[in-house]
């Protein structure tokens, strides 16, 4: 493998992946296939950037690369220059519900809210202050002016951005909120900071104790949320970033939903994001949604069980037999194909020779071996995941690191490859994966 990967980022691909979750960094190392599939959401990122909206669903099987998928394009989001937010579903949060689910999914989405130099979460603060800064840096281009007029004409140009916030829903309460920052950051007043702060994060339980503690006599609600991150992408943009994407996961757990009224408000609200971002209500801002097939398709309790949805988001009648609009909302993943597969596990055999600091020791052939007993699996053609390989795979190189006078074929047994092949010659295995053949 040319490119020497840092030993942190190694150790992290390693754990996430033989753990079965997608590493948060790192994933630019083992990205192979999606070609098309990324190329076309980074479409939509600069359609973004230019002012405009994307809502997009991916679709794909568990553990077939969905997650990987929205996790790389969520680091591409913050390298280019982008605020994201992102969060995973689950019984306690939701879009809509009665007991605070759609507010605790804004709360996440906000505590996750990351930037490039804060990739990790938490990124709040840094933007504020980042704003404020670059407005303080613009006054001082303009002008000589010092002291208190200083202040005043940055001050002046903050009232100004705020508002042209205000004619958006909910937006005078938000511009009142960053200008009280300012004045928190002016007269270094940790409390009402940090106040504003909890403001911003839905983290007030009541108006009454916000109008106490700022004088805003609002707070954001389940009914509110999503006005909210509209009038955010927009202050964002002001603030030097080129938009807001909001990365949500495991849209499973609204299918799981039981009371078929709360998935159909559920339904609802996605609904009105769409309607949005389609209709050019929203601006600067980018949904991608993952789910399973099972909860978009179904007719019963999936997406599609919400007629408004159904009708906008179904396939026409020309995408079949591998023929896919990839500028359509809704992507469904393919499972990677068994030459992408080869292709992953030898970068991951790279990355743990790297991390353990020997020569790889898995030839070409080992690797076919290894894929060929996978592949041929009882039920593998309509079960086996990329995540199932992957993690029997840093299995194995584990395996034959700690024991180093172990071979491949004591491990996957000495009758497994006669076995897994079926009958079929090592001539036609080696064709099968002809164009990896050094």
């Amino acid at each position: 493998m040319d490119t020497q990967v840092p030993t942190r980022v190694a150790n992290i691909l390693m754990n996430a992946l033989k753990g079965g979750v997608v590493p948060r960094i790192g994933l630019e190392y083992i990205t192979v296939g999606r070609a098309q599939e990324i190329a076309a959401i980074l479409h939509d990122i600069d359609m973004i950037a230019d002012g405009s909206a994307s809502f997009r669903f991916i679709v794909g099987k568990y553990g077939s690369g969905k997650s990987f998928l929205l996790q790389t394009i969520r680091n591409y989001a913050t390298a280019k220059g982008f605020a994201v937010v992102d969060a995973d579903l689950s019984p306690e949060r939701r879009f809509a519900g009665t007991k605070g689910q759609g507010l605790a999914t804004y709360k996440e989405l906000i505590q996750n809210l990351s930037s490039k130099s804060k990739p990790d979460g938490g990124a709040l603060p840094l933007i504020l202050e980042k704003w404020i800064s670059g407005i303080q840096v613009s006054v001082k281009a303009q002008t000589n002016a010092e002291g208190e007029e200083f202040d005043r004409l940055v001050e002046k140009q903050i009232y100004a951005v705020a508002s042209s916030l205000e004619g958006m829903v909910n937006g005078f309460e938000f511009a009142r909120a960053i200008a009280i920052y300012w004045r928190a950051y002016r007269e270094d007043d940790d409390l009402m900071k940090s106040n504003v702060l909890r403001w911003f994060r839905g983290e007030y339980p009541t108006r009454r104790e916000a109008k106490a503690d700022l004088g805003i006599n609002f707070i954001v609600t389940d009914e509110t949320w999503y006005d909210f991150l509209k009038i955010l992408a927009i202050f964002l943009v002001s603030a030097g970033y080129k938009g807001l994407l909001v990365v949500i996961d495991e849209l499973v757990n609204i299918y799981k939903i039981p009371n078929s009224i709360t998935r159909q408000n559920n339904y609802e609200k996605i609904l009105t994001m769409y309607n949005d971002v389609l209709q050019g209500k929203a601006k600067h801002i980018g949904f991608l949604m993952g789910g399973t097939p099972q909860c978009i398709e179904d007719k019963y309790r999936g997406l599609f069980s919400y007629e408004a949805l159904r009708s906008r988001l179904a396939q026409g009648h020309f995408s079949a037999d591998g023929l896919l609009d990839l500028s359509a909302p809704i992507i469904q993943l393919q499972m990677l194909t068994q030459e992408e597969m080869y292709v992953l596990i030898e970068k991951l055999r790279d990355i743990h020779a790297q991390l353990y600091k020997y020569s790889p020791a898995l030839s070409h052939d080992d690797l076919i071996y290894f894929l060929t007993v996978e592949y041929n699996r009882v039920g593998a053609d309509t079960h086996i995941t990329p995540r199932e390989i992957i993690r029997d795979f840093i299995e194995l190189l584990n395996i034959l690191h700690q024991n180093p006078h172990t071979d491949i074929a004591s491990i996957l047994g000495s009758n497994s490859f006669e076995l897994a092949k079926g009958g079929i010659t090592d001539e036609e295995i080696h064709s099968e994966f002809q164009e990896f053949e050094v």
